[in-house]
């Protein structure tokens, strides 16, 4: 059975469901089933994504992705340099 993809925007409303459910007094337990999440998926979120809002959460993901983008062209532009730099002492 493949596993639904949550986008942060709905896991971010669905920890405010819990956290409602809670303060109506449901068990965390109760709570986590009621929105189709496992306890460890809700805790795992809660603390990814705990305090933050939508637009929060949709700039973090942004900016990860942007990270992760530099880092692969700095790691292409050292091994460039390092090629260059063994090439021009004549050790090839």
């Amino acid at each position: 059975m493949p596993r639904k993809r949550h986008k942060p925007e709905e896991i971010v409303a669905k920890l405010r469901q819990v956290d409602v459910m809670v303060s109506q007094g449901q068990s965390v337990g109760d709570a986590v089933r009621a929105i189709g999440v496992t306890e460890v998926t809700y805790y795992r979120w809660r603390s990814e994504f705990g305090g933050l809002k939508s637009d929060q959460v949709k700039r973090l993901k942004d900016l990860e992705a942007e990270n992760a983008r530099l880092r692969r062209a700095v790691a292409d532009l050292t091994l460039d340099k390092l090629i260059l730099k063994e090439a021009a002492s004549g050790n090839f």
